[in-house]
């Protein structure tokens, strides 16, 4: 019993920032993303009852023991859906930097989710494999479709109505998506430590919330019109207003550094410039700046020309989940 799947990651446009259920993973406020074709995960998921244990491997690695918990207890919900009581072996390839802010828990989740249904040989639609993922990871319902992708927030306590809708095909429209690396180690505190706390402590959380489904009508129509600019401005907005709510939560979640700064200014820069560009930031330093395909070369040396920046790798919308017939783990 065993199978192969790719998922990719995910930017969002509209964040997910705070649990109503930390459980079931179950969110706060819907939200909106993007999937990147660039960064990605490949999992090859092995259940067997000659196994004694669940066993996960990471790019060559064993994972410690609080992680291995995580996947546990993940692989457990898969178990109950099949009702076959067996571990699984995990061998899993992150081509995305790991915890850095660039959605590698989305990726690995999404991926892992496909894998160990698959070979359990689950016959899951499409959203009830985002539901599965959400339970590792809540982004990681958004990666199981390609292109631009909704993950209802639902209102049922038991999250049968919280899992990610498709909007627009990956081939739709022609965006770029250019991730600024300016850290590519891991972060000091995680998401969902970062979420936690801003959830609890910070005075800004209830009016972040309140913006919210304003925030995620207005881009939904900028996609349906191709509407860039409307796009870009509130993509960056909603960032900046959920960076506000952690930097007010106690004590202060900071995810930025100096650098990060830096691409800030200049992506405002070179709008002044008529460079059309806007940045977003998920919880940690890296910056995503959106762009349109026939600027991204332009404003990919640009900002690669800032000191601070380490790389800049080019991204475009991606697709969804994929199954492989071959493991090649590189």
């Amino acid at each position: 019993m065993e199978a192969i799947a790719r998922a990719h990651t995910n930017i969002a446009l509209i964040k997910y920032w705070g649990k109503r259920d930390s459980k079931l993973f179950l969110p706060m406020n819907s939200s909106l993303s993007i999937t990147l074709d660039h960064f990605y995960t490949e999992t090859k998921v092995q259940f067997s009852d000659q196994f004694e244990k669940d066993t996960l491997i990471l790019d060559g690695e064993k994972v410690s023991d609080s992680e291995a918990a995580k996947i546990t207890a993940f692989l457990q919900h898969v178990r109950n859906l099949s009702g076959k009581e067996v571990f699984a072996e995990v061998t899993s390839v992150n081509h995305v930097p790991t915890a850095a802010g660039f959605a590698s828990s989305a990726s690995g989740y999404a991926a892992l989710a496909a894998a160990a249904s698959k070979a359990l040989q689950l016959d899951l639609t499409e959203r009830e494999l985002s539901m599965l993922a959400r339970q590792g990871s809540g982004s990681a319902s958004r990666s199981v479709y390609g292109g631009f992708v909704e993950w209802q927030k639902g209102n049922n306590p038991d999250g049968t109505d919280s899992y990610a809708k498709h909007i627009l095909d990956e081939n739709a429209w022609d965006l770029s998506v250019l991730s600024v690396v300016v850290e590519a180690g891991p972060k000091s505190i995680s998401s969902r430590e970062g979420m936690e706390r801003t959830v609890k402590t910070s005075p800004f959380y209830e009016g972040w919330l309140a913006t919210l489904e304003e925030d995620l009508k207005q881009i939904k129509e900028a996609i349906a019109a191709r509407d860039f600019t409307k796009l870009g401005t509130i993509a960056e907005a909603n960032a900046m207003k959920m960076h506000a709510t952690s930097l007010g939560a106690k004590p202060p979640v900071l995810y930025w550094q100096s650098a990060t700064l830096d691409v800030m200014q200049k992506v405002t820069e070179l709008r002044q410039q008529g460079l059309e560009a806007y940045f977003t930031i998920d919880a940690g330093p890296n910056v995503k700046v959106l762009c349109e395909r026939n600027q991204e070369e332009s404003i990919k040396d640009k900002l690669a020309a800032i000191p601070s920046v380490r790389d800049v790798i080019v991204c475009h919308p991606g697709p969804g989940i994929q199954y492989l017939t071959e493991w090649n783990g590189k």
